[in-house]
């Protein structure tokens, strides 16, 4: 097993690497002056199961294409079958044709990993679940809610007295999954999008009132859903509001809209390295993924990383 990282979030293939009790294969991964990649793998990984980690967060583009490069790099040093190791997936949210003369980018990403090289997928937490379809290839698609609810159950003493809110409908079998893990109740936030940067929260479907609530995304940028939706729970007399996220690809703006929100805290994954800020509590998934790992060099399986 050889295990190769990309730039993108380094730190977090050395933390997997050091669950697995391995090291990360000597690759140089380097820039021309003019923005071209350039990658060399300095030791040899002839007939290797190699996994490349490398999550497609921003710049997306850019770690896309190097892991393209990396995957290429591999297969021409006669590697014998190439994992991606992809946490985030970047253009996710672009998995059908919402408006006329638009493409479907998750199939074209899926479509470049597989010419490239990429033998299997691992991810986790895919904003549409079906963008496993877009694959011809295997695709291992891990839940990061393992890795979150031992907080969230360390911060909620008493389920009973805790809410898990979709932020919208399109999220509520998510939420519905960290409801019943949890043992609480479910309530749904309907929303309006104005733009992508602007959300107008509208409703509120189920009882908040005096009770903790937990928004549960799959990620959040901008925070706009997330910020908006507490709002909303915070005029329907919600106490304490809590948001778990597997994804938190914050910039500037996400970050000073949560440090200004009604929210208490919002909990997520080291996934990106974007996930940092005021307010936000970072949970690892190294050992999730190093596990996933293992499993899949050893030819073992990974359902019972999907449980709590």
């Amino acid at each position: 097993m050889k295990i190769i990282s990309g730039t993108a979030h380094r730190a977090l293939a050395e933390r997997i690497v050091a669950e697995l009790g391995t090291k990360l294969a000597d690759v140089r991964v380097t820039a021309f002056p003019d923005g071209e990649t350039f990658v060399k793998i300095n030791e040899n990984i002839r007939g290797g199961d190699v996994f490349i980690i490398q999550p497609t967060c921003p710049p997306t583009n850019h770690n896309i294409m190097e892991l393209l490069i990396m995957v290429d790099a591999a297969r021409r040093a006669s590697a014998e079958r190439i994992t991606a190791v992809v946490p985030f997936f970047g253009y996710a949210r672009q998995d059908r044709k919402d408006q006329p003369r638009v493409p479907i980018t998750a199939k074209l990403v899926a479509n470049l990993m597989t010419s490239a090289g990429v033998d299997r997928v691992l991810t986790m937490d895919l904003h549409a679940p079906q963008i496993q379809g877009f694959f011809d290839i295997p695709v291992d698609h891990l839940y990061a809610k393992p890795a979150l609810i031992g907080y969230i159950r360390e911060k909620i003493k008493d389920p009973g007295e805790l809410t898990v809110v979709s932020p919208d409908v399109g999220g509520v079998k998510m939420a519905r999954a960290y409801a019943d893990a949890i043992g609480s109740d479910l309530a749904i936030v309907a929303k309006h999008r104005v733009s992508a940067t602007k959300v107008e929260a509208m409703n509120v479907i189920g009882d908040v009132k005096g009770k903790d609530v937990m928004l549960v995304d799959d990620m959040t940028e901008t925070a706009g859903t997330l910020c908006a939706a507490a709002e909303i729970l915070h005029k329907h007399g919600a106490k304490r509001i809590f948001a778990g996220v597997s994804h938190a690809v914050l910039g500037d703006m996400g970050r000073e809209r949560i440090r200004n929100s009604a929210i208490e805290e919002v909990i997520t994954t080291d996934s990106v390295p974007q996930a940092s800020g005021d307010k936000v509590h970072v949970c690892g998934i190294a050992s999730l993924m190093g596990e996933a790992i293992r499993r899949i060099a050893g030819g073992q399986s990974v359902t019972s990383l999907f449980e709590v």
